[in-house]
């Protein structure tokens, strides 16, 4: 047996030392290793022996399975990495290539101008201030210098709810009389805030209409704020949003919840004020409107006017964005089409 044991080690060694792919190796384990393999199978003979050999035998096998089997183990490295220079060298694999990247969400083109809008304001002393969607007639317009009978009332197509006297808000401005009563500690501390969010409006959507909206407002109230403060503000926030050197114009307006009131304009971004479609060759692009809050209003939310007094302005994001980017269908926000998102 002894004999045996040994030829079968030399001839198991030397048949690994011809193997060369993975197939072959696998067939020689099954052949000398296996469950019924030929070194298995010596190993387990060692009970027919006469038990004086049993256990040198037995010795002699498992240090011959085992030196086997580290050789197996050699052998299958080496295979492994002939294998695979050969793959490379068929051109089957180029292990030096880019993996697939996972695709990755972005931001939406309106949550980044907001950041940013944020932020400048953040700079200049204020604080973002969230009101609710849903508002009370009340606050989206009684309180805000409208009326039932306000013929201004007609600037919004409103959605009303089922609930008499309860609408979806048509702009942020609601947002003004909540700031006021809750920071203005009845109407003896100054305030500073923005408030964003979406409007809700019933029109027929187009590229230049949409029944909903960001929109941005603004409030600072204070003592000795004067058009001139409203003015510089403004200024400076579409300076620092569009560019330094853009120059800023304001014209007369109307609106209920101002006095006096006005457009803000800024000079175009594609021709730099020369004239083009964009800014139908006018060389400015609308941005804002604002004006210094409506004594009504004021009082409303617990100012006395004859101390304090204030300025407001709106402004809306996705307008922005198609002024600086030259979006030309307002529609695209909400469409969720990749093709247009993956552009930001």
């Amino acid at each position: 047996m002894q004999e045996k044991l040994q030829a079968t080690h030399l001839e198991a060694l030397q048949e690994l030392g011809a193997v060369n792919d993975s197939d072959a190796l696998r067939a020689w384990e099954l052949k000398y290793l296996g469950k019924k393999g030929a070194i298995t199978e010596l190993v387990r003979s060692v009970g027919t022996l006469p038990k004086e050999e049993r256990a040198d035998f037995g010795k002699r096998a498992n240090e011959v399975k085992g030196a086997l089997e580290t050789a197996y183990a050699d052998r299958e490295k080496l295979v492994k990495e002939h294998e695979l220079a050969r793959d490379l060298e068929q051109g089957q694999i180029d292990v030096t290539l880019p993996g697939r990247a996972h695709p990755v969400g972005g931001l939406h083109p309106s949550t980044t101008t907001l950041r940013e809008f944020y932020a400048i304001w953040a700079e200049m002393g204020f604080q973002v201030y969230r009101s609710r969607d849903v508002e009370t007639d009340e606050m989206n317009f009684e309180l805000l210098n409208i009326p039932a009978h306000h013929p201004a009332r007609d600037m919004w197509d409103t959605f009303h709810t089922t609930t008499p006297g309860v609408v979806l808000r048509t702009h942020t401005s609601p947002g003004q009389i909540h700031a006021m009563r809750e920071f203005g500690e009845n109407g003896t501390q100054p305030i500073r805030v923005i408030l964003p969010g979406m409007c809700y409006r019933y029109e027929q959507v187009s590229v230049r209409s949409e029944i909903q909206f960001h929109q941005v407002e603004g409030v600072a109230i204070g003592k000795h704020i004067h058009l001139t403060d409203l003015k510089g503000t403004i200024a400076e926030f579409a300076r620092r949003m569009f560019g330094a050197d853009k120059d800023v114009r304001f014209r007369s307006s109307y609106f209920p919840f101002t006095e006096p009131s006005m457009e803000v304009d800024v000079e175009c971004l594609l021709c730099g004020g020369k004239g083009c479609q964009m800014c139908k060759y006018s060389g400015w692009l609308e941005i804002a409107g604002c004006g210094m809050m409506h004594p009504v209003v004021l009082r409303n939310g617990g100012y006395d006017p004859s101390e304090w007094s204030g300025f407001a302005f709106g402004m809306g994001p996705e307008r922005m964005i198609n002024l600086k980017y030259g979006v030309k269908d307002i529609r695209y926000y909400w469409g969720n089409d990749l093709r247009f998102l993956e552009q930001f």
